[in-house]
């Protein structure tokens, strides 16, 4: 949900009712009663309290706002996390020469034109002279208008309600604009490009002149999109696909990711390799960024690994000594692989193992790991530690389905 204009004002002006409501517990078994506290001091207001708390929790812990921020919930969800916006900001500004503090950026103008609360500004502010945010929605331009305020932006970012496809300011008085056009229908994720709300031709048309940075999920179909597209994750979980159009690229695809404040980039410009060979010792899931930016040849040529099959991301080799080195991306899961077998006879070789509490993942091969989780019947392991920890995974080599048992490993980096 989200708030009336009116009730962003009122939140804005009543910080210690605001502190109140952050003050209680706000659990499952409490909702109920802080509603109803809240409710006898606030009147009709206590619902916007309500909002706000479990929206502000969830923004700040998910590392998208500061704390402090207005923010309701629909926009907590669609908020970028704050290390993707500064990732953003830094190529843009990287692209233009806005990035060498020397004041170059101080005469270029960037717009997000779907901004919001603001969680875009803030970082386009620290690198561009001239920075204005528009949204449609007038109390997200609200809740925009008292976060630029929180970080004393409020004179350096300026904001206007307006239609991200019909711009407040002229075709190409904008050097670089930034849109988040929506990314789910009641139907489910877009993956179409054309769907997009508003659709990218649309935002296209109505910002030529500009340049553009147009943020999407990252399952979007961008195979027909002429520029540069980035794929990041965070601490594992791929966020979003961004796609600049060709003014702003300096490669075709890269796959970024930011993992416990470290920063590696895979590029199409790196180099590739074309190996495909037999189950090594280990086998590595790649991060997700990796796979969705279709640059697991490129990771394979930076570790000196092999993929197991030309269409499946897994990479194989026999020595730790590359992955725990400087071409090792933060993060990844590495396995050792303990024994092989078919699907029919994983519960055999299963039991000889002793384990006791599994993890299957499935790639390439029409399998439910639920149902073969069940199926393997499992012995719950004894004492503190449960038993023996393995994981199963399920992938096609060749025409074949294999199940390779193996055991996950700790490495740095």
């Amino acid at each position: 949900m989200t708030y009336s204009v009116e009730e962003v004002r009122w939140l804005a002006e009543n910080a210690d009712a605001v502190a109140e409501a952050e003050g209680l517990e706000w659990s499952a078994q409490s909702r109920v009663r802080d509603t109803t506290a809240l409710r006898e001091r606030h009147g009709d207001h206590a619902r916007a309290l309500g909002e706000l708390v479990a929206a502000r929790r969830s923004a700040v812990q998910g590392g998208k706002v500061p704390a402090g921020w207005l923010v309701c919930g629909d926009s907590a969800q669609q908020a970028t996390p704050a290390v993707v916006a500064a990732e953003r900001a830094d190529h843009l500004a990287d692209v233009l020469g806005a990035g060498g503090g020397d004041g170059s950026g101080a005469g270029l103008v960037v717009a997000d034109v779907t901004c919001s609360v603001g969680t875009e500004l803030q970082h386009l502010a620290g690198r561009f002279g001239t920075v204005v945010g528009s949204d449609l929605d007038p109390a997200r331009l609200a809740m925009a208008r008292y976060n630029m305020a929180q970080a004393d932006l409020a004179g350096t970012v300026g904001l206007v309600r307006a239609d991200a496809v019909h711009p407040a300011f002229a075709a190409g008085a904008v050097d670089v604009v930034v849109a988040d056009p929506a990314r789910r229908t009641a139907r489910g994720r877009i993956r179409d490009p054309k769907d997009l709300l508003p659709p990218l031709p649309d935002l296209l048309s109505a910002h030529r002149g500009s340049a553009m940075a147009v943020k999407c999920a990252p399952g979007i179909d961008y195979g027909d999109w002429d520029g540069q597209v980035d794929v990041v994750s965070v601490d594992g979980g791929v966020k979003e696909a961004c796609l600049y159009t060709p003014e702003l690229a300096t490669h075709r695809r890269r796959a970024v990711v930011l993992r416990a404040g470290q920063r590696r980039v895979l590029t199409t410009d790196d180099p590739e390799s074309e190996e495909v060979g037999d189950v090594g010792r280990y086998i590595l899931d790649p991060d997700g960024a990796v796979v969705r930016a279709g640059l697991v040849r490129q990771y394979a040529a930076a570790l000196g690994w092999r993929r197991l099959d030309p269409h499946i991301a897994y990479l194989t080799g026999d020595s730790l000594e590359v992955p725990q080195g400087p071409g090792f991306l933060p993060g990844q899961r590495v396995f050792e692989v303990l024994d092989r077998a078919p699907l029919k006879r994983l519960k055999a070789a299963l039991a000889a193992t002793g384990c006791s509490r599994l993890e299957i993942l499935v790639r390439g091969v029409d399998v439910d790991p639920d149902d073969l989780r069940r199926k393997m019947k499992l012995k719950r392991g004894r004492g503190a530690g449960g038993g023996r920890a393995l994981t199963v995974v399920v992938t096609r080599i060749g025409d074949t389905a294999t199940a390779l048992i193996a055991e996950e490993l700790h490495l740095r980096g």
